[in-house]
């Protein structure tokens, strides 16, 4: 078929015509791979048994026959067929390809990366580092994860649930910031300790739980058991009975969340020009000014 020759379209069309009408019609098949076995079989077959047009002596398979020596010969290395598409991850660690999602690290949400699919995988690169690789997925609207993936995403949850809960403590009791630094430098679990000592907080309240980590200090042993004995101790010398912790709903320790105090004095700022302004006098009404 000449380039650009309008008038030899028909052609193409035919061939796909004939594809569609011989092969692929009320052919069922299991894959991809069983589908590919097929028309290999159906090319080599009945497609080439059929009369070449341009000579109805010859069938297709002898004409291409007789043209194959004249052909060039084929690269020694296969040329990469795979399909290249950018592609953006949002906030969840996934990204889009052909109406399925692939799972990434979640280091690299919020980013461009791309895709490269062939027949049977699905590669996800961010430039040139490969990021992940799974197995093509020919379904729609599926999952596709690596257990590696999901497994760092739990453990980044997990720490960042612990330095939010250690960040509150700070807030309310100044004093935990270096108990919870001795306690590392000790190898204790922070996780352990952070909650722990939020146990404390909710029983005894801020002031004592202040008094009682800053005693565990001056003792040297920054653990939460010393911060318990202190508060107990306390308690048995004033006469109050023992703490009992109270279990309150979500929506009700969410009310009581510690919030850093911040200074008032900048809503009392002047606003500019005020001073100068002078007070409102009032128009003069129409008797006034008869009079």
């Amino acid at each position: 078929m000449a380039v650009a020759r309008g008038k030899e379209k028909g052609c193409v069309e035919q061939s796909i015509r004939y594809i569609r009408d011989n092969f692929f019609a009320a052919r069922t098949f299991d894959s991809l791979d069983d589908l590919n076995a097929q028309a290999r079989a159906w090319c080599a077959g009945a497609a080439a048994q059929r009369r070449w047009p341009d000579d109805e002596r010859l069938s297709v398979g002898q004409a291409f026959d007789a043209e194959r020596p004249r052909l060039p010969a084929l690269p020694a290395q296969g040329f990469p067929a795979a399909q290249r598409v950018s592609v953006a991850v949002g906030k969840t660690p996934y990204v889009r390809f052909d109406l399925n999602d692939y799972s990434v690290p979640h280091t690299h949400v919020r980013r461009h990366l791309s895709v490269l699919a062939d027949e049977q995988w699905v590669r996800i690169l961010d430039g040139a580092l490969e990021l992940a690789v799974h197995q093509r997925c020919w379904d729609r609207g599926q999952r596709i994860e690596r257990a590696e993936h999901l497994q760092a995403l739990v453990q980044h949850k997990a720490r960042a649930r612990t330095h939010r809960a250690q960040d509150q403590l700070v807030i309310t009791v100044p004093g935990c910031a270096e108990l919870l630094q001795r306690a590392a430098e000790r190898n204790h679990n922070l996780g352990t300790v952070t909650a722990a000592l939020l146990r404390l907080l909710q029983q005894y309240g801020q002031s004592a739980l202040q008094t009682a980590v800053r005693e565990a200090l001056e003792r040297d042993v920054p653990h939460p058991n010393a911060v318990r004995l202190a508060l107990e101790r306390e308690r048995r010398h004033s006469g109050q009975p023992p703490a009992v912790a109270v279990s309150m709903p979500e929506h009700v320790r969410r009310r009581d969340a510690p919030v850093k105090a911040h200074a008032l004095s900048s809503y009392d700022l002047p606003t500019p020009g005020a001073d100068a302004a002078e007070p409102d006098t009032p128009a003069p009404t129409r008797g006034d000014r008869d009079g």
